[in-house]
């Protein structure tokens, strides 16, 4: 059964735990500025956007609830899409969807042509501009641990239950209820969205305030990517030696696996 995440946001309280496991779990590089931060210093500073080191971000929004101000947390990362734009633009396949959820990249198929991020309505792609050998950067969404049936890294630290692992399903029921419960706003940002995504998100204030891409299509976006795609064969030789060229350029320095 296909997994995801609910996000509660009004119970997030900015801690920045879930970035903190993502990048111990993943290894990803640490700016030692960082790690002596508080979350009032985090909730200061400009909204972050996502980086090839950084897989998630947390932004506050300050916005309008009943009359008065109020201050809302929203963690953002790749939203795992169930039928994902980035995989069927991807002819190399480093991009694919795992029945359990998550999509995941392999960066030694990758031939850097970029169309994953052209095709994510989302934008969350990022490519790995200053490496030697680039290739795009995204959340993974755990795979070796949600394969085998454990919560995501960040899902396991979270200290106020604003981010939940379970089965998809299972999830959207549950937001449902919390809806109606708590007069949040009425609707599951993530359960139509692109044909839907993985992460599920619910809100007591309008998904617009806090920057929330509400006019994206219901409809699966490899409806419109595959149309494109199949005109890659008439191209031609061109194209093809374009490609076997950024193949063998991203690849030469690589050393062979163990």
């Amino acid at each position: 059964m296909s997994k995801g995440i609910l996000v509660d946001i009004p119970k997030c309280i900015g801690c920045e735990s879930c970035s903190v496991a993502c990048k111990l779990w993943n290894e990803l590089p640490w700016d030692s500025q960082e790690k002596n931060k508080t979350a009032e210093d985090r909730a200061k500073e400009p909204n972050k956007g996502l980086w090839p080191d950084e897989w998630t971000s947390i932004n506050r929004y300050d916005v309008k609830k009943n009359g008065s101000s109020v201050g809302r947390y929203v963690k953002t990362q790749c939203f795992h899409c169930e039928d994902p734009a980035c995989v069927s633009a991807c002819f190399s396949k480093a991009l694919k969807k795992l029945p359990e959820g998550p999509v995941v990249y392999d960066q030694k198929l990758c031939v850097g042509c970029r169309y994953c991020m052209m095709a994510c309505p989302f934008d969350i792609l990022r490519y790995e501009w200053k490496k030697a050998i680039p290739g795009v950067s995204k959340c993974q969404m755990c795979p070796s641990r949600v394969t085998n049936n454990q919560e995501t890294a960040c899902t396991s630290v979270c200290p106020t239950g604003a981010i939940t692992f379970g089965d998809r399903d299972q999830l959207l029921a549950e937001a449902k209820k919390r809806i109606k419960d708590n007069g949040y706003v009425n609707r599951v940002f993530g359960e139509k969205e692109a044909g839907g995504t993985s992460w599920l998100y619910i809100s007591d204030v309008p998904f617009e305030d806090l920057r929330f891409r509400t006019d994206v299509t219901t409809k699966s976006l490899p409806s419109y990517t595959e149309g494109y795609m199949k005109l890659t064969p008439f191209i031609g030789g061109t194209w093809a030696a374009v490609l076997a060229g950024l193949y063998i350029y991203n690849n030469k320095n690589k050393e062979p696996l163990e």
